[in-house]
């Protein structure tokens, strides 16, 4: 099978199935998209066609290429990912955006609060070099791919606590709080194009609000005077989280769409 060939297997031209198909592909070559277009005439190995259609086996049975590549670009990172964490979404880098446009200090300190590949935690780390900053994960798995990117990336301000929620953070106060937490109704229908990914990390319980609930209700304790919580939720969710953070106490409440035009990110300070 040549480059061309392997490249018509799957998805309409200029489809995102394609996409996908071609990414694979480059992936299984260690090609780059130029490379790939140049080389059509190229003929694959046996183990490569054979690598190349076990994926797209894997893909047609809507397993995410994340999973079968091993990585995943987010914001300026690219993240090792595995079947204990959930893919990151492009729709996450919103709440990076949101927290880089608040006024916080030069040395904030924060909390990621379920920080699975890292993504959140090890891209402000990034962007924010002197803050000091902390991740948590209630699945010890989960936490080693974290310090796994961390290690990667050199990203070693970034500490890291297996703690469900607030529970095994050392006492301390955080000028930022952040998380992406469960918030997908366990009877949800986008839940049949997610059983690839682990559903600890999807599903939470009163129609998706119970984690965001706890960490509203509890993150006061841990915050200093001004600081801020951004807390990633559902597209149908806004309306919510903003009542929850007003019913706390929290002021300047407001919510940022996603690339999609949906409720994606909802933010308080706190001052009392």
């Amino acid at each position: 099978m040549k480059i061309g060939q392997a490249l018509n297997l799957r998805g309409e031209s200029d489809s995102y199935e394609r996409q996908e198909a071609t990414w694979l592909l480059e992936h299984v070559l260690n090609l780059n998209s130029l490379e790939l277009k140049m080389r059509q005439m190229q003929v694959l190995t046996h183990e490569q066609e054979q690598a190349f259609l076990d994926g797209l086996m894997r893909l047609s049975k809507g397993e995410p290429l994340a999973y079968i590549t091993g990585s995943q670009p987010f914001w300026s990172l690219d993240l090792t990912v595995t079947s204990d964490t959930l893919v990151p979404r492009p729709d996450t880098e919103i709440l990076i955006e949101t927290v880089l446009s608040l006024d916080l200090p030069f040395q904030t300190s924060m909390v990621d609060l379920g920080t699975g590949t890292g993504a959140i935690a090890l891209s402000l780390a990034k962007e924010r070099p002197d803050w000091k900053v902390l991740a948590t994960d209630i699945y010890f798995p989960t936490l080693e791919v974290a310090q796994n990117n961390a290690q990667k990336h050199g990203l070693t301000q970034v500490q890291f606590v297996c703690s469900a929620w607030f529970e095994a953070i050392p006492a301390q106060r955080f000028d930022l709080i952040v998380s992406n937490p469960p918030y997908i109704d366990a009877d949800d229908e986008h839940m049949v194009n997610l059983g690839t990914e682990p559903r600890r990390a999807l599903v939470a319980e009163h129609q998706g609000l119970a984690d965001l609930e706890l960490i509203i209700d509890q993150a006061p304790k841990w915050m200093n005077i001004d600081a801020w919580l951004v807390l990633e939720h559902g597209y149908d969710q806004g309306d919510a989280v903003r009542q929850l953070l007003q019913k706390r106490g929290f002021i300047q409440v407001q919510t940022r769409k996603d690339y999609g035009g949906n409720d994606r990110i909802s933010l308080g300070q706190w001052k009392a």
